[in-house]
């Protein structure tokens, strides 16, 4: 370990004896997300939800006030997620990290949250072997496991028989390829091509028409949310390939940031994902309803969802541990609760919630006029399959 980690858990250490911090009345929550650069509007939506929930749960958990502190991290910069976590460790002494939009800054405060015994609550990364880094990490999103490998059973039970995966090349990536292909071939579908795209492509033709040209009967892709998504699906639809028989299938592909922007051309577009803003449920329905009032801008998505259920296991953990952060992640072990994407349960193993898992097929909506995601089917209760593949 090095000298600059030791003298942080040091100084972390002595600050935690000398204020007795177990005892404190507020508990601290760090923050670290992107509130600046192209994936800004990531950690906007995590600070909305959050402000959501504080609306309409109060700024107390158990007998303590609950303070939270943002800071930008910007993208994908593990060096920068680290200093950030040291800051909030040692200079503002939280309690809680939380936040973590991508897995490289998720891995880069394992040693940190090790050596503090902080818990830290992933509202999206969603790598299955972050968690395995640290008994101190809980995760209320999901990860690319759990959805891309229920997707591929999917589409093998409707008649498609030949895919080529599309997936940016990383560890996400890497996990939704490996995902989707191990549970198609397990049916008996054949994988046809697997291309690996760099993080930083910003020209996807040359893939799609590789893809074109390969005809298989599905692609199925995976891309880091935000431009990255909504560039590879803009190509997909101007490419011709919906028209040249090659469905689409993916995981966040169509997220409601992007999605009014992807047109008509949207329509028919399939995902497999743990949350559409357009759930029918009451809960779901009491979220938006006052994430719009309170932030006439605001779009619900897996961004909303993930940060809104992460601050409420704060919440628990802290009226039921306060800062005792071993305690706190003991708390958080097969805790159960609902949730506006549906019921939710904690694994006592793999510490990431346990949920469903829709189908899901972009519509326009009759009554708004708005394009939405629109919930065809359940796969009910899918845990972290990536744990032990």
């Amino acid at each position: 370990m090095n000298s600059l980690l030791k003298a942080a858990g040091a100084a972390l250490a002595l600050s935690v004896i000398g204020t007795g911090l177990s005892f404190a009345d507020t508990i601290k929550v760090g923050v670290i997300a992107p509130f600046s650069g192209p994936f800004a509007i990531y950690g906007k939506q995590y600070k909305e939800a959050i402000a959501v929930y504080v609306d309409q749960h109060g700024t107390k958990a158990g007998d303590h006030d609950i303070e939270f502190i943002y800071k930008d991290v910007g993208g994908p910069n593990p060096d920068n997620s680290r200093s950030l976590a040291q800051e909030l460790l040692i200079r503002e002494q939280v309690d809680y990290l939380a936040g973590f939009t991508f897995t490289p800054n998720a891995l880069a405060v394992a040693p940190l949250i090790d050596q503090s015994e902080t818990p830290t609550v992933i509202f999206n990364a969603a790598t299955s072997a972050i968690n395995k880094q640290s008994e101190f990490y809980v995760r209320t999103s999901y990860t690319l496991w759990q959805v891309s490998a229920p997707m591929a059973e999917w589409a093998y039970d409707q008649g498609i028989r030949t895919v080529a995966t599309t997936v940016a090349d990383y560890g996400p990536g890497i996990d939704a390829e490996k995902a989707f292909a191990a549970a198609f071939e397990a049916k008996g579908g054949k994988v046809v091509d697997a291309i690996r795209m760099p993080l930083a492509t910003t020209d996807f033709t040359p893939f799609i028409q590789r893809i074109r040209d390969e005809a298989p009967d599905a692609l199925f892709a995976f891309l880091p949310g935000g431009p990255p998504t909504f560039g590879f699906t803009k190509t997909y639809n101007e490419n011709g390939l919906a028209e040249a028989g090659i469905k689409f299938l993916g995981t966040a592909e169509t997220e409601e940031v992007n999605l009014q922007a992807l047109g008509d051309a949207a329509i028919g577009l399939t995902t497999a994902y743990h949350y559409s803003g357009a759930h029918d449920s009451e809960l779901n329905a009491a979220f938006t309803s006052r994430l719009s009032e309170m932030f006439p801008d605001a779009i619900a998505n897996w961004a909303s969802v993930g940060a809104y259920d992460g601050t409420h296991l704060i919440y628990e953990m802290v009226a039921a541990a306060g800062s005792d952060g071993p305690a706190a992640i003991e708390v958080a072990k097969g805790l159960e609760w609902e949730s506006p994407r549906g019921p939710l349960k904690m694994d006592p193993e793999t510490r990431t919630v346990i949920q469903n898992v829709y189908i899901r097929e972009v519509e326009r909506d009759p009554a708004s006029g708005l394009l939405v995601n629109r919930e065809k089917g359940v796969i009910a209760t899918v845990g972290d399959l990536g744990w032990n593949p």
